[in-house]
């Protein structure tokens, strides 16, 4: 599990998905072999899951990954960086 920095580059469904399975937390977390406060954590939005958690967690739903997590690219520093850095070379 990795910090997921600035909020707003990656958000996530789960709960709203969790909650129509009718699962806790807790029953969530044992079905992708995670901890609750794993599952607290990514649904807050305070950590990103490892590829393979995530991975788990949309399987658990069935459905497809981008069901379950949302990437913002506008709100990425990275390539916020990289943008500008090709936006200034292009006027050279």
């Amino acid at each position: 599990m990795t910090a997921a920095g600035g909020r707003g580059r990656v958000t996530n469904r789960i709960r709203r998905l969790r909650e129509a399975a009718g699962l806790t937390q807790a029953e969530l977390a044992e079905r992708v072999g995670a901890t609750r406060q794993t599952i607290i954590a990514v649904e807050a939005e305070k950590y990103a899951p490892s590829l393979e958690l995530a991975f788990r967690i949309a399987h658990t739903f069935n459905v497809q990954l981008s069901d379950v997590f949302i990437y913002n690219p506008e709100n990425d520093p990275v390539l916020n960086k990289l943008k500008a850095k090709q936006d200034k070379n292009k006027k050279q």
